[in-house]
């Protein structure tokens, strides 16, 4: 069977959930092609999660290999640092930036990818509590769009399949 290479480099902005969960979501997010996965220190995240975060990195790290060899990808995703939320929405530059959102006034991810050609996404998925207005505000100043995937309320890692599951279908063309 062929290996497969992604087309568009997905950057994923995942705030630290309870660690059953978050290594449910990262193993979906490798299997769904992401290129690199930051764990997010959001405002409501629980902390002493963010706390045992560091020493679980190596595990972390041994699940993406094993999910990468599973789906045949050609690159295991870079597992960047733990990073609180405005410092890594400042340093993400580059590309289309969506937040998922749950508030009403979000715009339907669908709509924000209809017509889009870009390489490169930056998705952040925030925590159960969800994003603070802080966080809002500095997502937005750095140029991220608002997006919700629906009426429902997802867990995080739920949303993470489907937002992943999305980009792909929309962004992911021969």
């Amino acid at each position: 069977m062929p290996v497969v290479q992604p087309r568009v480099e997905v950057t994923l902005l995942l705030s630290v959930v309870k660690f059953d969960a978050f290594e449910w979501a990262i193993e979906k997010a490798t299997e769904l092609a992401v290129s690199t996965i930051v764990p997010l220190a959001a405002e409501r995240g629980e902390k002493a999660l963010l706390t045992a975060a560091a020493k679980r990195a190596e595990r972390w790290k041994k699940i993406l290999l094993e999910a990468s060899q599973q789906c045949r990808r050609v690159r295991v995703p870079v597992l960047g640092e733990l990073a609180k939320a405005e410092s890594i929405f400042s340093a993400s530059k580059n590309g289309l930036r969506v937040m998922l959102s749950e508030r009403a006034m979000a715009t339907p991810l669908r709509r924000i990818l209809e017509g889009q050609r870009t390489t490169r996404v930056i998705m952040a998925i925030g925590p159960e509590g969800g994003w603070t207005d802080a966080e809002f505000e500095a997502a937005r100043s750095c140029g991220f769009l608002e997006a919700s995937l629906g009426r429902l309320i997802l867990r995080t890692e739920t949303a993470v399949i489907a937002a992943l599951a999305s980009l792909n279908y929309a962004l992911d063309r021969e």
